[in-house]
């Protein structure tokens, strides 16, 4: 009788441990791959952690449509990811791992104890068990001569042969935690077309403000505010006014929309609403009322609640004749106007916009140009704002990556 060996799990490499990378390690090892992930930092799922700092916000339990509607251009491409891995199944995942979550008041979903790094542990407990073979301080450099991978270690260079490889790099924000966009140069070389990265996420600067401005209220919140681009809804919620210009996650709502004019026209302009809650004829009648000897100043404080920040800004940026006319200074207080000019540095950004467009890929999210490579996560061409719509994606985009490889390498099997 003869003995067939039985044949060896194929190989599939992974770059990249955060979210992306890493889910799909879990995938591809239940699917019955050999996974070695590397990553060039002394620790995967560094910037994972970085999002868990004051409160580890995982997803998001609003209504799928106005959950798929977050994505913009991108919706109907995150319907079929999501169609595999939703906030609920991510929110059942996590549970899996011993995590419990609750819903906070925005929506929100958090775990329980509102950390990440609980969660990454058990994580990495249930790979190692797994058989995920983890490799930190390794990084990619690209592919040899003969195509097998080039990566970089604490014992020099190594040429890495896989049966397919994922590409889970980030964009290229916070290069410090590893997202440092130095894998575009390699993928364009070998013919991948990649969409500029661009910050998102982000704050943005103004052409300056008053030295008073700057002194007296930089790290300011302005809240229980609302804030939109001309002709568009406003949203409510709150920002920071920083040095520069204005920041948070007000603001961050609407970075897309204000870099995209930005980029169309130099410069947005956003309309801020110091008092959304008050009706414009409510505001002009009580600032119609005489103020006698009062100041202005505590005439805003006593009939509007005006004061501190919102104060400052409004005489930063309302027309000075408005302090002599209550129904224009309604208007201005309802209305205030801010001309951005640029957004703030891509590395200060939570996340980027840009990187490998989907287009590139095919519904498993390979590489069309280069068979046997895949893609994931924020190094694609999509992006959402915070509340825990990067993360549910990045998950996602991932299992749905490793879902693309394991169909691949049974094709290549037949």
């Amino acid at each position: 009788m003869t003995l067939t060996t039985p044949k060896p799990a194929p190989c599939v490499a992974i770059i990249g441990g955060g979210p992306a990378g890493l889910m799909a390690a879990e995938v591809l090892a239940r699917g019955g791959a050999r996974v070695e992930l590397y990553d060039a930092m002394p620790s995967v799922g560094r910037k994972f952690l970085l999002a868990g700092v004051g409160g580890m916000n995982i997803t998001h339990s609003e209504a799928k449509p106005a959950f798929i509607a977050r994505y913009g251009a991108r919706q109907n491409k995150m319907t079929e990811w999501l169609a595999d891995f939703d906030a609920e199944a991510l929110r059942a995942w996590i549970h899996g791992l011993g995590i419990d979550t609750f819903v906070g008041t925005s929506g929100r979903v958090f775990p329980t104890d509102m950390k990440a790094a609980p969660l990454l542990r058990a994580w990495l407990k249930r790979l190692r068990e797994l058989g995920v073979r983890i490799h930190t301080r390794h990084r990619w450099l690209g592919w040899n001569a003969e195509g097998a991978l080039r990566i970089s270690g604490p014992s020099g260079e190594q040429a890495v042969k896989a049966a397919a490889t994922l590409l889970a790099l980030g964009g290229a924000s916070w290069a410090r935690l590893g997202s440092d966009g130095a894998w575009v140069p390699l993928l364009q070389a070998r013919g991948v077309a990649i969409a500029p990265l661009q910050a998102s996420n982000c704050g943005f600067d103004v052409a300056a403000w008053s030295p008073f401005l700057q002194d007296k209220f930089a790290g300011a919140p302005l809240k229980n505010v609302s804030l939109c681009l001309a002709g568009e809804s406003p949203r409510l919620g709150e920002f920071v006014l920083t040095a520069t210009g204005i920041e948070g996650s007000l603001v961050y709502a609407l970075s897309a929309a204000i870099r995209e004019t930005i980029n169309r026209h130099g410069r947005a302009t956003v309309q801020l609403d110091l008092l959304p809650q008050t009706p414009l004829n409510k505001l002009q009648a009580a600032l119609g009322k005489p103020r006698g000897s009062q100041s202005m100043a505590k005439h805003l404080h006593r009939q509007a609640g005006i004061d501190g920040v919102k104060a400052a800004l409004l005489r930063e940026l309302a027309n000075k004749d408005a302090f002599n006319d209550p129904m224009q200074l309604a208007r201005a207080i309802k209305v205030l106007p801010i001309e951005l000019i640029r957004p703030r540095p891509l590395d200060e950004a939570i996340s980027t916009a840009g990187g490998v467009p989907l287009e590139q890929l095919d519904a498993g999210l390979m590489l069309k140009a280069l068979p046997g490579t895949f893609c994931a996560g924020e190094m694609l061409d999509w992006e959402a704002p915070t509340g825990g719509y990067l993360l549910t994606a990045c998950f996602a985009s991932g299992r749905r990556a490793a879902q693309g490889i394991l169909g691949w390498l049974k094709q290549q099997a037949e």
